[in-house]
């Protein structure tokens, strides 16, 4: 696996997929999604059934929740004991966390205490069904088969797609929102602000959690940032992001701002600093940018990364 370029791999990884069931040894390989939850109580328990019942005996699910006043909580407790009881073992834990102050808080909580629990990788995926489950077996397979430190369920490669509840203008803005931040961190990560990534545990811990600064949504952008920067391989894999059907978006005034100004602090710092890395490796291995390596351009993309000089 490590002697092929990463593009040679992410095909292999097509073909082995295009079976649509992982080989036994990937499947069963230490998965932990993590979950953050605030008043998630009708999105949860559909969720939790689908994610345990895809065939990954290593799959385990940590929801994070940040005392939802709906009682999203307890819900989650009740659907962890109902599967412990059906599977004769436990496969869903609950993070308590005693208030609400980020996304991006909650997602760190929860990834370092996946990766201090034995997590081989770890998938952050949102409570509210916009990130499809049926794809989680393949950013599994595609992280094993490439070796990629992330590997990120994208809507803006090829074969990615949107809600078509999304009006022009969301779409438009959200287009607008990943263009902005991977020109000003130079990055080729076309999804930088999406939220459906998987990790592998040394990458996760490579970032240092505790020194993230975002607390809402752009915690995904600095992740990724300094996952490209510590020379980690990144790989795009199209989805169809679900608009939500349940519930409300968290989406506010103070986490636009952030994500707004955060790319700039990152640069700054970057230049305070001298951080290696963040940009792809000109006339590097492979296809250009957000272009599919597997069959009809639709398989998995590599994005920027400085570690083994690989782009998409």
């Amino acid at each position: 696996m490590t002697d092929a370029s990463p593009l040679d791999a992410a095909e292999r990884a097509v073909q082995v997929l295009g079976a649509g069931r992982l080989p036994e040894e990937w499947a069963a390989t230490p998965l932990t999604v993590v979950m953050p939850t605030y008043n998630e109580a009708g999105n949860l328990p559909g969720m939790a059934d689908a994610l345990l019942a895809l065939p990954l005996p290593g799959l385990s699910l940590l929801v994070v929740d940040d005392s939802s006043p709906d009682g999203t909580g307890d819900i989650a407790e009740e659907q962890a004991r109902r599967h412990a009881e059906a599977e004769g073992r436990r496969r869903m834990h609950v993070l308590h966390r005693t208030e609400k102050d980020g996304l991006g808080r909650a997602y760190a909580a929860g990834m370092a205490k996946a990766v201090d629990d034995g997590a081989h990788y770890v998938l952050q995926m949102d409570a509210d069904g916009s990130h499809p489950v049926e794809k989680v077996a393949e950013l599994l397979g595609v992280a094993l088969a490439t070796d990629a430190g992330v590997v990120v369920g994208s809507r803006y490669v090829q074969g990615g797609t949107l809600s078509d509840a999304w009006g022009a203008h969301r779409k438009l803005l959200s287009r607008w929102a990943n263009a902005y931040a991977g020109t000003i961190l130079g990055t080729r990560v076309r999804d930088i602000t999406g939220g459906f990534n998987l990790w592998r545990a040394d990458a996760v811990r490579a970032v240092d959690l505790g020194s993230v600064d975002s607390a809402g949504y752009s915690f995904q952008v600095e992740m990724k940032y300094r996952a490209v920067g510590h020379g980690f391989d990144v790989m795009e894999v199209p989805i169809h992001f679900e608009d939500r059907t349940v519930g409300e978006s968290k989406m506010n005034l103070m986490v636009q701002l952030e994500s707004v100004v955060m790319p700039w602090k990152l640069r700054l710092a970057r230049g305070a600093r001298g951080v290696r890395g963040v940009t792809g490796v000109p006339g590097s291995r492979g296809r250009g940018p957000g272009t599919g390596s597997g069959p009809s351009g639709s398989g998995p993309s590599g994005s920027g990364s400085s570690g083994s000089g690989s782009s998409a």
